[in-house]
């Protein structure tokens, strides 16, 4: 059942990559008398969807087939929440399609998936036991709420996008071209990593250090990337001897904090270094090379999509990341809030979005200012899921 899931996964993901490529296609026709270019993408648009519908439908499979293997829902950790959150993404693009018919936030939304899709991969995804804290119903119902509005939510950043990736001028350098650039670099960073990573594993890279943990405990840990950032007084036991360049912060004496630090240094430097092959291939800014693609996009439309996925995602992410995350922490700590790490950037998604909705219908912030906002309230999420997880730890660190 475990090997049928993965495959199930796998399936999903190339079904995935072929509908941003239909969808892809339905901006990218020739310049024909206009009903010719309609019925282009309606066509193609329609491939799209469907290839996004069977593909959701395959990852579902892939849900429900390790929900039965593992003996409960399948987002206890890093791996199992983050394919789950790109799968309601895409379960929320759908939804959107079949009101909106808008094949730009398919080019945008769907790559997007595939990329936190991808970003799951690198993360060990054997089957585990669940640890006594996570045997709750509220596993379930709190973390699968909370990732559908996140997913929901997600949206929102696609719709943004494209409203930015349309209005900035690229013409000549300044701050929004900047701020644009440095969002394609994110994203490229996240690819980047996967890269990395695979790469790494499927070579057979391993070096494991002994060092001494934050409760003076001995601790062992193996990296499966070269060893930039080691632990503190690490001591080199076998694999590969590279490194470590420099030794984490005294403070970053966790587990695995040193080895979480490691990874998002490696993404970063990966993701410079591709950034900057693209930008040569290109020959222009990333958001330049995209601009004639969405040149005929209808600006209100994509600003509508933007707020209404925010309308429906904020009171989903409540509910899940807030309401059910602190009954759930009543019944298991006695206590409604702690100050966690990951509880309080929930706190700070929600009163971002919070913001967003308060300057959109009382202040009047559309259009441009809230399509920037819409982006920015996307990286918060995903700070969330990579640098609190890979970071900080904490009571809900996933990694």
């Amino acid at each position: 059942m475990a090997q049928l899931s993965s495959n199930l996964l796998y399936i999903s993901f190339f079904i995935y990559f072929a509908a941003s490529l239909v969808f892809a296609i339905s901006l990218l026709g020739k310049k024909w008398r206009k009903s010719d270019e309609e019925t282009h993408a309606k066509k193609w648009g329609r491939g799209g969807f469907i290839l996004s519908t069977v593909g959701f439908l395959f990852q579902l499979g892939y849900f429900i087939t390790r929900w039965i293997a593992a003996g409960h829902a399948p987002v206890s950790n890093l791996f199992e929440f983050t394919t789950f959150f790109g799968m309601t993404m895409v379960f929320a693009f759908l939804m959107i399609y079949v009101i909106y018919k808008s094949n730009v936030i398919g080019v945008f939304a769907m790559p997007v998936a595939l990329i936190i899709i991808a970003y799951a991969s690198v993360f060990p995804s054997e089957i585990q036991p669940l640890i006594p804290a996570l045997q709750s119903n509220w596993l379930k119902i709190h973390v699968t709420t909370a990732a559908l509005g996140e997913g929901i939510l997600a949206i929102s950043f696609a719709a943004g996008l494209v409203y930015l990736v349309k209005k900035v001028n690229q013409e000549k350098a300044s701050k929004s071209t900047f701020w644009l650039e440095a969002v394609m670099y994110t994203l490229i960073s996240t690819i980047a990593f996967v890269i990395i990573s695979l790469s790494f594993e499927a070579a057979g890279y391993s070096s494991t250090y002994d060092f001494v943990d934050n409760n003076d405990q001995p601790a062992t840990v193996e990296y499966t990337i070269p060893t930039l950032i080691g632990p503190t007084d690490a001591t080199y036991v076998s694999g590969n001897e590279f490194g470590p360049l420099v030794d984490a912060p005294s403070w970053m004496k966790g587990e695995k904090a040193a080895q979480k630090l490691n990874t998002l240094v490696w993404s970063m430097l990966g993701g410079f270094v591709l950034y900057w092959i693209i930008r040569l291939i290109l020959r222009k800014r990333i958001g330049a090379a995209l601009q004639p693609a969405v040149k005929n996009v209808n600006e209100e439309l994509v600003d509508e999509i933007q707020y209404r996925a925010v309308a429906i995602g904020f009171p989903v992410f409540t509910l899940g990341a807030l309401i059910f995350a602190m009954i759930w922490a009543q019944v298991a700590w006695t206590r409604f809030w702690g100050w966690d790490p990951k509880e309080v950037w929930a706190l700070i998604t929600w009163l971002f979005y919070a913001a967003y909705l308060h300057l959109r219908l009382s202040r009047g912030w559309q259009g441009e200012k809230s399509a920037w906002l819409a982006v920015v309230g996307f990286i918060i999420i995903m700070l969330n899921l990579v640098v609190v997880n890979l970071v900080i730890s904490g009571l809900h660190s996933y990694a």
